[in-house]
This record gives structure tokens, C-alpha cells and sequence, in this order.
């Protein structure tokens, strides 16, 4: 999927002229942030005075072709923390934030996220394994129910908390579901029948996220006018420019 969007924003990029892109990859891991593009740098994630999060030291690098966006995706996936349990020989122990960000000027002037979220597990899926590993698993299972909660808390008429602070995936995500903003999930389940159990909670999380609704005032202001650049960006692909491209399954690169 980023490589589809890699060639659709360069393609937009040379349409329309000005415009910069950078790309920034980072994991969370424990509660703590890490750049992948950074050697695995500790960063540290703020709101500034307008409620805005901020990610400190996070590396933005600039990119001018598919070829540079994938080998920094490929650079950054080998720093990403994984690890084995009684459900995977090899696990992904950590949410993963992958964004492109479009520039004008220096100001940022729109971005993309692709958030890889760690699977939630059960206590079945670590019971032979070690107490670091059932740590990680806590520690996943605890950031996945905090976005429920705000998930939840979105969707209530007239709540005027909202927990963005429980966990730092929800902070990280709070623009993913605030403002002038389109998210979409995409639930992993498996059609195997050991899986029942793991594939129904997963498609009951999908599906409330789907049943969210976003403030009618906000929605009838985005619809009532606005810059058109802002606007094609956040159309939906249309068939005249979808492309075809397989990708290595190991490295993720464009196979030629």
C-alpha cells in the first residue's frame, strides 16, 4: 500500500510545483518511541500549546523518487523490534508509524500515515515464553484498549474528555481522528478455524472503529469549499491511475 502511494504523491509532485516530500518511520515499543531511520534513536513524543503532538527529534528525510522511499522503508523495517511467541515464529513487537509528509515552503502541508499495529494476544499465545515477551504482549494489549477507549469516546454525544493520553499510540494517533483527517483500518484475520477466536475479536474492533462518527458541523465545513490541491489529495484513488506493481515479498522493493 505505501508503495502505491509512493507513485501516486510523486506522480501529484510533479504536477504541482513547490512541493516537497519527506519521509519519517518510527516504531513504539514499551510505551517509548524509537526512529527507525536513526539507528534506533530514542525520541520523545510532546503537545506544544495548541494541543498539537509533536514527535522531538524524529528524522524527516527528504525523497525525490520510489527508489529512495523504499530503501529507507526496507532500512527502517531491519531496525524494527520482533520476536517469537507460541502464535509466531517471528512477531512484531511494536507499533509502527510510516509517514509522508508534503511540504510548501518549509510548513507542512498535508501528510499520510500507514500504522502498523501490533497484533493484541493472548495469555495462551505466551504461556511457554519468556517474562519479556509476556511484558510486550501486556504492554500491546494495554496501547489497543486505550484507542478503543477514545475510539469510544469519540462516538459519545457530548464527552468532553477524551483519553488521547492513555497510552502514546493514542497520543501519536490523536490527528488521525481529529479534524481535517480520513482514516481507514484494515483488520488481518485468517479464514483458519484455530484462528476463530483471534479473527471475531479482531473484525468486532474493525467494525466499531467503522461505526464512528465524525462531527457533522466539522464534515458540512470540509464539504463547503477549500483549497482543490487539498482536496485531490484526499480523494480516493481512481481506476485511471491505479498502477500494478509486484513487490518483493522480503525486501518490499518494486520487483522490476
Amino acid at each position: 500500500m505505501y508503495t502505491l502511494a509512493a507513485y501516486d504523491i510523486i506522480d501529484m509532485l510533479n504536477v504541482y510545483e513547490g512541493l516537497e516530500l519527506y519521509i519519517s518511520f518510527y516504531e513504539i515499543y514499551c510505551g517509548k518511541l524509537y526512529d527507525l531511520l536513526n539507528k534506533r534513536t530514542h525520541i520523545e513524543c510532546r503537545e506544544d500549546s495548541k494541543q498539537r503532538v509533536n514527535i522531538i527529534n524524529l528524522t524527516e528525510k527528504p525523497v525525490t523518487t520510489i527508489e529512495e522511499i523504499m530503501d529507507n522503508i526496507h532500512n527502517g523495517l531491519k531496525q524494527r523490534t520482533s520476536g517469537s511467541t507460541g502464535a509466531n515464529d517471528e512477531s512484531s513487537r511494536s507499533h509502527a508509524i510510516l509517514t509522508f509528509a508534503i511540504k510548501h515552503g518549509g510548513k507542512l502541508f498535508s501528510k499520510m500515515s500507514f500504522i502498523d499495529l501490533a497484533g493484541s494476544e493472548r495469555g495462551a499465545d505466551v504461556i511457554d515464553t519468556g517474562k519479556k515477551t509476556k511484558q510486550d504482549g501486556a504492554e500491546i494489549n494495554k496501547s489497543l484498549l486505550a484507542l478503543k477507549e477514545c475510539i469510544r469516546a469519540l462516538d459519545q454525544t457530548g464527552k468532553t474528555h477524551l483519553p488521547f493520553r492513555g497510552s502514546k499510540l493514542t497520543q501519536v494517533l490523536k490527528d488521525s481522528f481529529m479534524g481535517n483527517s480520513k482514516t481507514t483500518m484494515i483488520a488481518n484475520v485468517s479464514p483458519a478455524l484455530s484462528c476463530c477466536e483471534p479473527t471475531l475479536n479482531t473484525l468486532r474492533y474493525a467494525d466499531r472503529v467503522k461505526e464512528l462518527k465524525k462531527d457533522p458541523a466539522l464534515k458540512k465545513r470540509l464539504e463547503g469549499g477549500g483549497d482543490e490541491l487539498s482536496k485531490e489529495l484526499m480523494l480516493a484513488r481512481q481506476n485511471k491511475n491505479v498502477k500494478i506493481i509486484e513487490v518483493d515479498q522480503k525486501t518490499g522493493k518494486p520487483l522490476s
